[in-house]
């Protein structure tokens, strides 16, 4: 198993330009516990021209038209006992879907797949929820249980330490899923949490969520352990990642970790990036130039521009609407010679 330590590049700034708060251009509907607000964005994909946010709390994902910001969605079929919201007040909160890394795999005659993960940080978030689109008609939606790939997942101690918590996940070129571990768990069993990448082969698993009978999920490879450091004396744990050409550009996230999976205190968030030299940690800053303080929940290069990022925040209030955020990019984040 490899292990790189994330080193601190003062030449690697990120600082905020624009932010704007996410509701829904259709409003609430009660009926279908739809707020009038995209609430606990979590992970962020391209999907069908628009950017795509998933939900971890609420069986909705939010579609993002970029120039507008206005924000349409897509319907998940509903959870436990007919709910989409699942909070404190419904008293389903162990139930939800808990959708916290997602990503867009191209198939052949242009059609889309995004596909979302469960965290797997219990037995009740084994999910995978793919959404397929030809770039027309409304995507399909399938949601699938998946407990034999969490198992492996978990039981791979190298890549899930203490508490399996999946945050981030790219597609590689060769046909390569690598999914990215948040080490902000409590130690355990002797156990330590970590921040961790794994490597598991597309075609197989696709094959094992149409035939799980017969197909075995395929097995955790290329096992990375990370580094990244702290802010203000709380860890950083992996939060998101994009890939551009080569180089992987991550978000990571401080946050205390609290019993029973509640939210504790963050001090902050920062971006990176991964290439053949190692691991390196930018300053997020907002457009004064504090140092920004929210919690980055998910990652996404805007088509074209790769010095130009978008990255939501979640307010861990469900009466809240999730911020999209957008930010530039300065500095030697994609070589270190430019």
């Amino acid at each position: 198993m490899k292990r790189i330590v994330a080193q601190h590049d003062p030449t690697l700034v990120a600082r905020v330009v624009r932010c704007t708060p996410l509701l829904y251009e259709a409003g609430a509907d009660p009926e279908t516990e739809r707020p009038g607000h995209v609430r606990a964005g979590s992970s962020l994909a391209p999907l069908a021209g628009r950017i795509a946010v998933v939900e971890d709390d609420a069986n909705f994902v939010a579609l993002i038209a970029p120039e507008s910001r206005r924000a349409a969605y897509i319907r998940l079929p509903a959870g436990h006992e007919g709910h989409r919201a699942f909070d404190s007040e419904h008293g389903n909160k162990r139930y939800k879907l808990d959708l916290e890394a997602c990503v867009m795999i191209p198939g052949p005659h242009g059609v889309e797949r995004l596909v979302a993960f469960g965290s797997g940080s219990s037995r009740e978030r084994e999910q995978i929820v793919v959404l397929t689109s030809s770039g027309k008609a409304p995507p399909g939606i399938s949601v699938y249980e998946a407990p034999a790939l969490y198992a492996l997942l978990r039981e791979e101690h190298q890549y899930s330490g203490s508490e399996l918590n999946m945050e981030g996940a790219i597609y590689l070129p060769d046909g390569t899923l690598r999914l990215f571990q948040r080490g902000n768990g409590e130690p355990r069993d002797g156990l330590q949490p970590v921040n961790a990448t794994c490597d598991l082969q597309w075609a197989t698993l696709w094959a094992h969520l149409q035939n799980p009978v017969e197909v075995p999920p395929p097995a955790p490879t290329d096992i990375v352990q990370y580094e990244l450091g702290n802010l203000q004396g709380v860890p950083l744990g992996f939060s998101d990642a994009e890939l551009y050409e080569d180089v992987i550009l991550f978000s990571a996230s401080s946050e205390e970790s609290v019993p029973e999976h509640g939210d504790g205190r963050v001090t902050g968030s920062t971006l990176g990036v991964i290439d053949d030299c190692g691991a390196r940690l930018g300053a997020l800053m907002e457009h004064d130039g504090k140092t920004f303080s929210g919690k980055v929940e998910g990652l996404h290069l805007s088509p074209g521009k790769p010095h130009l990022v978008y990255f939501i925040v979640d307010a861990d209030d469900p009466d809240k609407p999730s911020e999209l955020y957008e930010a530039e990019l300065s500095g030697p984040w994609y070589t270190r010679n430019n």
